[in-house]
């Protein structure tokens, strides 16, 4: 196996997009394979890489690893991104999931017709307003500090930015009302590592265009159409 993490996955964010962020923000550098046909996921399939028949997999000291959250809990306590103590890491995993949550209502959205697309969006932005971002702006202003938990650089802060841009990406002023999580967006991007990733070249992915969901409906099969949240 390679020494740097392999990631294999298709040529867009989806449930991979996650890792590259995390694995950036450890200033750790991976490869890629993407998968762009049937042949090199049945390939996976065969070669019984996938545990649980899907993909994200990663390929990390020497074990290939599944399921999304395992793999960035493993990054997480790998890379000192993980909290000192039991108390920080309940923390840190009760701000991420929340922060998966919103997520998911974002994962999907390329997936929908056109009709569900302008329902979702709607309940992307009520969810980010009314539920999500108040949590974090709160925990913010309460604890005074720079960053969610501790007051140390965690995989919670990462996770959070990267639902913000997300979010943003759906309407660009979405953090007007929410002025800590404002100065936290411009603290957290100005991190060499995570500077380094937002900028032009990186390996962070666009947002999904037509060329992935075609892509990822052919290689997994997406007969169906997904519905919205």
């Amino acid at each position: 196996m390679s020494a740097k993490p392999k990631l294999y996955y298709f040529d867009g964010r989806g449930k991979m997009e996650s890792i590259r962020w995390l694995l950036a923000a450890a200033g750790v550098e991976f490869e890629e394979e993407f998968l762009e046909t049937r042949d090199q996921y049945e390939k996976l399939l065969q070669g019984g890489s996938l545990l649980f028949q899907q993909v994200p997999m990663v390929e990390i000291d020497g074990m290939r690893m599944v399921q999304t959250r395992a793999i960035l809990s493993y990054i997480a306590a790998k890379y000192n991104l993980y909290g000192k103590d039991l108390k920080e890491r309940a923390l840190i995993d009760m701000y991420v999931g929340g922060t998966d949550d919103l997520m998911g209502f974002i994962l999907m959205f390329p997936f929908l017709s056109a009709e569900d697309k302008e329902k979702q969006h709607a309940v992307i932005v009520q969810k980010a307003t009314s539920r999500y971002f108040p949590v974090y702006e709160k925990v913010l202003k309460d604890h005074g500090q720079d960053f969610l938990v501790g007051n140390n650089f965690s995989w919670a802060d990462v996770h959070l930015l990267e639902a913000i841009l997300m979010v943003e990406e759906k309407k660009s002023d979405v953090l007007s009302g929410f002025p800590q999580l404002q100065a936290f967006k411009a603290r957290i991007s100005s991190i060499p590592a995570m500077k380094k990733f937002l900028e032009p070249g990186s390996q962070r992915k666009p947002v999904p265009d037509d060329k992935y969901v075609e892509t990822v409906r052919r290689v997994l099969r997406m007969y169906y159409d997904v519905k919205a949240n």
